[in-house]
């Protein structure tokens, strides 16, 4: 046999192993694991001696705003981002222009992203109550990932675009966010799907009297934003989506968590038996409202970095198995979008190039093991969205989606180096250890050593 690629003597690493081995690739699946060479002849050898080859990550996370406002981002980007910073495959969020709510418009994106893609992708659906409940069966069998609520925003009913900072006597066309019962309907039509339902937290009747107590004082500094949206917006939202899901029988994925108190309510389901999931993102992980005299405004996100209190408990919640995914909420800004005061600037910043960097440097500095790491980024959200084996395992007869990296090689963040068209990050200038060099995706090397290397070809990918 001709195999299509082999890559020798790297170190094979999954979430319960780790062991040298040659991996063979034949038509994008891989073909066998062997610690012993299968003579034969191949197409194309990689030399991976002192690298660990990792089933492909992924990122659940990622807002492309493709289609919508392309001067920040587009799929194109993105994907390439997605790349360079060693994911393999990427769910994009709804709130596009128009947003996936339906049918029609998850075919319209399927055939807008494929052509763009550099890396696999999944789409997630919107939930819009009443405007797309129907909608939800269909949305489910062509195969989104699962679907997001954004609780608390108002929706325009023309448009289906989310409004931020609602306030009550805005325009006509704008619907206030959703009542309690509403939002348990939306909960009883996802668990008649089997789909997962993913909560952006915060409550936003609480963000806005404490926001409005708050911008009275004239205050404008990050502690005053963290004031008027405190732990308590994101921890009773937590805990009413616990209720709900516990109360319907729908798969609940809390996103973006960043409060202390969130993951204790999320470890106190999960040892009840809740069908509950969560992610947090690198951001919470590795900054507070300390940083933000260093950093500035570009560490503006929604919902906000916290304190040093809730950073330590998320670090608990990922080594005790409360938090099982790690996403980037990749959503990018232009600079001059991001120059203002805090209570006037979007929210948001890259970050999908940025994931893996920033975890590998973890796992350098001990925070976390290389193979706890493969699980929250690989093969945790390829189990918990459906597609796992295909993704996120290594085993023969999956798509070879491979993420290489070289946990000696060091480098330093750079804004100006991101593939984004969005060139803002926290983490400017900031030094990390430990490097994806190589992106493979179905057998095709799409970033080595850090550029792009071949054009799109990534595909849909739909639950099992």
């Amino acid at each position: 046999m001709e195999w299509d690629v082999v890559i020798k003597n790297g170190t094979i690493v999954t979430p319960r192993q780790k062991f040298k081995a040659d991996l063979y690739i034949k038509d994008g699946k891989i073909a066998a694991l062997s610690d012993q060479p299968i003579a034969d002849t191949a197409k194309k050898e990689t030399d991976a001696s002192g690298k660990y080859i990792l089933p492909g990550l992924i990122d659940v996370h990622v807002h492309s705003r493709d289609p919508g406002p392309t001067y920040k981002e587009d799929f194109f980007t993105s994907t390439q981002a997605a790349a360079a910073g060693g994911i393999t495959t990427i769910f994009d969020m709804p709130n596009t222009t128009p947003p996936t709510r339906d049918l029609e418009s998850f075919n319209r994106q399927v055939a807008n992203l494929t052509p763009k893609a550099h890396v696999d992708f999944g789409l997630w659906g919107i939930l819009l109550g009443h405007m797309n409940s129907a909608d939800l069966p269909d949305l489910a069998e062509a195969g989104v990932i699962g679907f997001k609520y954004f609780w608390g925003y108002a929706i325009n009913k023309k448009t289906f675009q989310l409004t931020y900072n609602y306030r009550p006597g805005m325009d006509s066309d704008v619907i206030a966010p959703f009542s309690d019962g509403e939002v348990y309907k939306i909960f009883q039509n996802v668990a008649k799907t089997g789909k997962v339902i993913a909560i952006h937290g915060e409550d936003s009747s609480l963000i806005q009297t404490l926001t409005e107590q708050v911008r009275k004082t004239g205050r404008k500094d990050y502690n005053a934003l963290l004031e008027g949206r405190p732990n308590l917006a994101e921890e009773i939202t937590v805990q009413m989506g616990l209720a709900f899901s516990r109360a319907s029988g729908a798969r609940l994925h809390v996103l973006h968590v960043t409060t202390a108190e969130s993951v204790e309510a999320i470890r106190r389901a999960k040892q009840q038996g809740a069908p509950v999931s969560a992610e947090t993102c690198p951001h919470y992980l590795f900054l507070s409202n300390e940083d933000y005299p260093q950093i500035g405004p570009v560490m503006k996100i929604y919902p906000p970095i916290k304190y040093k209190k809730d950073q330590q408990q998320l670090w608990q919640g990922i080594n005790d198995g409360t938090i099982t995914i790690l996403s980037s909420d990749h959503a990018p800004h232009t600079p001059e979008e991001k120059n203002g005061d805090l209570w006037s600037i979007p929210a948001g910043m890259p970050g999908t190039e940025t994931l893996a960097p920033l975890m590998l440097n973890a796992v350098n500095e001990g925070r976390i093991t290389l193979q706890k790491l493969t699980a929250l980024l690989s093969e945790n959200p390829a189990r918990r969205f459906g597609i796992y084996p295909q993704k996120g395992s290594l085993q023969p007869g999956t798509d070879a989606d491979l993420t290489i990296v070289d946990m000696e090689k060091e480098t330093v963040i750079r804004a100006e180096k991101l593939h984004s068209k969005s060139k803002i990050t926290a983490y400017d200038g900031w030094p990390v250890k430990g490097i994806p060099v190589e992106t493979i995706v179905r057998g095709e090397t799409i970033m080595k050593n850090g550029e792009i290397v071949h054009k799109p070809c990534g595909q849909l990918v739909k639950p099992l």
